[in-house]
């Protein structure tokens, strides 16, 4: 590989002739080989976003030459335009204030700046004027966090519900089986069991609004512990604005930079929030697993979509693939909360030590539920069919229908009818006809699935 000589404030080493990047950055690429992962372009964004506020706020108030200044939004323009990730090589697993991906940032935009104008822009001097990576990561954590909740996932969240609405449209006036215990229970309707669903996804949706305000009040101004030594006094004010022009969000500076430099609390209630969401999915992917099951020896109840073969060995089986998949996403989101937790802990005096974790954990999980809720949405709710033969069948021999006779003939009786017409495997009105007085006409009435979705 051609290289060329490159030097920072250690002295020089070589770096890849064609890489954007400087030697702090090769620094980073040899010191931390310890996994396969970097950061998300989503949050090398928000750092290319940060940079370019920050030029412009700083060449307003005069600590930046326009000329500088001009160089490094050109080169912040043209690396949000088509972010080559080649140029982004550093792990995760880095120092714990993110500084190596910070320098990084700095060095390629640094380079391409250079070039424009003809002269040197320096990283350190120039790109990272005003800031520190202590403020930076955190607001980039905010900001890509704020950015793919609001551009992504409430879409997404949005969608599925609309989703459930229309299914329900289609299918909702049908009764089946309700169960608790996964024991038969009353019967509820379609309309119930679609309409919880979507109550809980609008539930997730509004826990996720609210993280909105508190995201972006940002770390950006407070510099290496929350002082805002080495930044002009009005910088944290312009840039909040400056970014929100690029952004399209409502940001400010926050009213403490010591708490949003020394804790990731927003990122921890970001993602207990993102929990939530993962909780709800998982637990819709399995009650369509459990009414899929079968589908002769199962509930059967519905017929999820026939997306592939579901067995190397077993020729015709057709599994609940979606379901299955959004289920295992769901964990990793949840395994993605606790990492982000114990992080969060690593709050030590003015600088928590886990940036990158948080940032990479965030990002991973708002990009597996946006993708979880549109699959979960498009291929397996929207095009499920039900059994109704088969959820009539269960719904006439269910014992537990005779829980509406209770107030006429007594729990007990009521017990002893719902036996017997378990253990003979016939219909509780016949057995009722058999054991009461009451007439065919009221029996009718009174154990109607259909009037005992209601409380009538």
């Amino acid at each position: 590989m051609a290289t060329r000589i490159e030097h920072d404030s250690m002295g020089e080493l070589q770096v890849p002739a064609n890489a954007l990047y400087q030697a702090q950055t090769q620094r980073a690429i040899n010191n931390f080989k310890l996994s396969p992962l970097t950061l998300p372009r989503a949050f090398i964004q928000a750092v290319l976003h940060i940079k370019k506020a920050a030029a412009i706020a700083n060449s307003k108030l005069g600590v930046l030459e326009p000329d500088i200044a001009g160089a490094i939004i050109y080169a912040a323009e043209q690396q949000l335009a088509n972010t080559d990730m080649a140029h982004y090589p550093v792990d995760v697993f880095q120092t714990g204030s993110g500084t190596s991906t910070n320098m990084n940032v700095n060095e390629v935009l640094a380079t391409l700046a250079s070039d424009k104008l003809g002269k040197q822009v320096h990283p350190n001097d120039h790109v990272n004027a005003g800031q520190s990576s202590n403020d930076v990561i955190p607001t980039a954590i905010q900001l890509s966090s704020a950015l793919a909740i609001q551009n992504q996932l409430v879409p997404a969240l949005q969608h599925i519900q609309a989703v459930l609405v229309t299914k329900n449209q289609h299918i909702g006036q049908l009764v089946k089986t309700g169960r608790t215990h996964l024991m038969d229970a009353m019967p509820v309707r379609f309309e119930q069991v679609l309409g919880a669903w979507q109550y809980q996804l609008a539930h997730a949706e509004q826990l996720l609004r609210q993280q909105l305000p508190r995201l972006q009040q940002l770390a950006q101004g407070g510099t290496a512990v929350g002082t805002g030594v080495n930044t002009h006094t009005d910088f944290a004010t312009s840039f909040a604005a400056e970014l929100s022009k690029d952004t399209g969000l409502e940001l400010s500076a926050s009213d403490n930079f010591f708490f949003n430099i020394g804790s990731q609390d927003l990122a921890v209630s970001c993602s207990g929030a993102l929990k939530t969401l993962a909780v709800a999915l998982m637990k819709i992917s399995n009650d369509l697993r459990w009414m899929n099951s079968g589908p002769l020896a199962g509930l059967g109840e519905i017929e999820l979509p026939a997306l592939q073969p579901g067995s190397s060995i077993m020729p015709g089986k057709v599994n609940p693939v979606i379901p299955e998949a959004v289920a295992m996403l769901s964990a990793q989101v949840i395994g993605n909360d606790t990492t982000i937790t114990i992080a969060g802990q690593s709050g030590n005096f003015e600088l928590n030590v886990m940036l990158p974790l948080v940032g990479y954990n965030l990002l991973q999980s708002i990009e597996l539920l946006s993708n979880g809720c549109t699959e979960l949405a498009d291929k397996a709710i929207s095009e499920f069919k039900v059994n109704e033969p088969n959820i009539a069948k269960s719904l006439d021999k269910n014992p537990i229908l005779v829980t509406a006779l209770n107030p006429v003939i007594g729990y007990d009786k009521a017990a002893e009818i719902a036996k017997q017409a378990y253990k003979e495997q016939r219909p509780v009105l016949e057995i009722a006809l058999e054991q009461t007085e009451l007439s065919k006409e009221k029996l009718q009435q009174l154990l109607n699935p259909a009037r005992l979705t209601r409380n009538e």
